[in-house]
Parts: C-alpha cells; sequence; structure tokens
C-alpha cells in the first residue's frame, strides 16, 4: 500500500467520523428549536467546534504527509486552511476548492471563539446561522476530499504499474 492509498484511507475513516459530528449538531439544533431550551445551543456550538477541529485534524494529517509539515506561528490554523485550497508544487494540487476554503473559514473562527468565550456569551443567532450553513459546507468539503483521495488511489496505481 502507498502513502497515497494510507491517507485516503485516513481521509474517508475521518469523514466518517465529521458526518456524526454534523448529524449530531443538526439533531441538537433541531430539539432547540423545537423546544426552545437554549441549552441545545450550547451543544450545537460544540458540536461545531468539534466539526471544524477535525476538519483541522484531517488539514494536519495532508500537511504532514504530502506537504513537509504545518506552517508555524500563532496564525497557523487560518495558514493551514489556505495550504489546503492552493496547490503545493510539485508535491499536490489544491486538496479543496477556494469555495469551500470560504465556507470553512467561518468553522475555524468560531472554533476560536467557542475556545476563548463563555458558552453563555455565544449568541444563539449566530449558532443557528452556523447551523444553516454546516450542510452546504459539509457537502462541498466532502466532494471536495473524495476528489482528492481518489487522486491519490488513482496516483498510487499509476505507481504500481
Amino acid at each position: 500500500m502507498s502513502e497515497g492509498d494510507a491517507l485516503a484511507g485516513r481521509i474517508r475513516e475521518a469523514l466518517a467520523e465529521v458526518e456524526q459530528v454534523v448529524q449530531r449538531a443538526v439533531s441538537l439544533g433541531d430539539r432547540a428549536v423545537a423546544s426552545g431550551d437554549t441549552g441545545y445551543w450550547d451543544g450545537v456550538a460544540l458540536n461545531l467546534h468539534g466539526y471544524y477541529t477535525a476538519v483541522d485534524r484531517i488539514f494536519e494529517d495532508i500537511a504532514r504527509t504530502l506537504d513537509g509539515g504545518l506552517p508555524s506561528g500563532p496564525e497557523w490554523h487560518q495558514r493551514l486552511l489556505l495550504q489546503m485550497s492552493s496547490e503545493v508544487a510539485g508535491r499536490r494540487p489544491p486538496v479543496i476548492s477556494r469555495e469551500t476554503r470560504h465556507l470553512l473559514d467561518q468553522y475555524r473562527g468560531f472554533r476560536h471563539l467557542v475556545r476563548n468565550l463563555y458558552a453563555s456569551s455565544l449568541r444563539p443567532s449566530r449558532v443557528s446561522e452556523l447551523l444553516s450553513d454546516l450542510g452546504p459546507s459539509f457537502e462541498s468539503l466532502k466532494a471536495d476530499l473524495f476528489a482528492f483521495a481518489a487522486l491519490l488511489e488513482e496516483a498510487g496505481q499509476r505507481k504500481l504499474t
């Protein structure tokens, strides 16, 4: 098995886990709306945080495996997201589209807020807005990452023949 095949498998496995986080966020959002209990929004916020954390881990794996390492400095998460939408000459094409990057960037910023604020400081209206964008964000991410995983496997097959 090539390094690319192994990475493709890890990407697919991680996406299955991300999908569970997305489903949990949607379920909690439905409960928040149906019950009027604002405590459910805290659970949605935590799952939105988990969504981007899981995406970030996928990107870290790709950067370590194919790009030669991670960006450094205080804004490395933002630079990693940009790196994933850029070609790395001689190593790989863009992992995600610019559109997907823009969709994900709002979750990256929100994750930073969740890590640095009390839950009571989060606005349910903003959490609801992010939740409504979660489906399109995940579908775009999933399409990009499945296509990238297929490219990795195709490259591995070409090396074998």
